[in-house]
């Protein structure tokens, strides 16, 4: 959800019809997704976590001096409108479901994961597409109005729950080059949600249902920033070796773990076209 400073890269080629040449400028660090328990134990109790009862305004204020200590070192702010939404994730934090799927086949190399292949099912997505400025802003906007979403400010009324990874879906704009603006972030609803699935009150998240994605994915460590996302592409296309199967102008960002812990978990996603 946060900024840090800007640094360049180019990316080499990516396969596709015809040779891809892409770079891009200004990349900027991000604690976006992630950033639901993103909590460090050396400053804060487990009793904020682990207490399902309100919390009281020290702790409250405790919280919210940590998310803004670690806003700050990253030039941006917390809204005080984001108080409760972060309260509410934060004592919820241990209670997220794991985004069902069947594993197609895994790829190994020396007893480590190259990648694998997963078909994940048809279901109900809360999704919200922003476009700011840089990449990370959208993102980080987008996540901000799922988590007012996920904590009441919804047609139940009620803290909704969520699963794991959250999803972040990357376009290249038409030259080839770049991402554009636009950026979709979204998570599947809990299961006990999927029968029933409740409204957002902001007009700008979408409760939509989605067919089966099958996908081509590879674990990454570490953050998750414009300059890692664009490594990891070209590591995996390295990998596969050019070819039509799957899409070379989207992919997607899967998220696990809050940027506390040192190697956090992620994964890149190259979607087929076919079943």
């Amino acid at each position: 959800m946060f900024l840090t400073n800007s640094s360049s890269f180019c990316r080499s080629r990516i396969p596709t019809s015809s040779q891809r040449i892409f770079c891009r400028s200004k990349v900027m660090a991000l604690i976006s997704l992630e950033d639901l328990d993103g909590l460090d134990d050396e400053q804060l109790d487990d009793d904020i976590t682990d207490n399902p009862e309100p919390m009281d305004e020290d702790e409250s204020e405790r919280l919210m001096s940590h998310w803004q200590a670690v806003a700050s070192t990253h030039q941006v702010s917390v809204p005080q409108e984001m108080r409760g939404p972060i309260q509410e994730m934060t004592r919820n934090s241990q209670q997220r479901e794991p985004l069902p799927f069947t594993t197609i086949s895994s790829h190994e190399k020396m007893g480590e994961v190259q990648y694998e292949e997963r078909l994940y099912p048809a279901g109900h997505w809360a999704s919200v597409t922003q476009g700011d400025d840089l990449y990370e802003q959208s993102i980080s906007t987008a996540f901000m109005k799922l988590m007012r979403f996920i904590c009441k400010e919804n047609s139940a009324g009620r803290y909704l729950g969520m699963t794991v990874p959250v999803i972040s879906y990357i376009r290249m704009a038409k030259d080839g080059k770049t991402f554009e603006k636009e950026v979709e972030t979204a998570f599947f609803l809990p299961a006990a949600l999927q029968h029933s699935p409740p409204q957002s009150c902001d007009p700008d998240i979408s409760i939509v249902y989605r067919q089966p994605i099958r996908v081509v994915t590879r674990p990454f460590f570490g953050t998750t920033t414009e300059e890692t996302v664009g490594r990891q592409i070209l590591l995996l296309w390295e990998i596969l070796g050019a070819t039509d199967e799957l899409h070379s102008d989207r992919y997607a960002v899967a998220v696990y773990e809050n940027p506390g812990v040192p190697r956090r978990r992620n994964e890149l996603w190259f979607i087929r076209r076919d079943l």
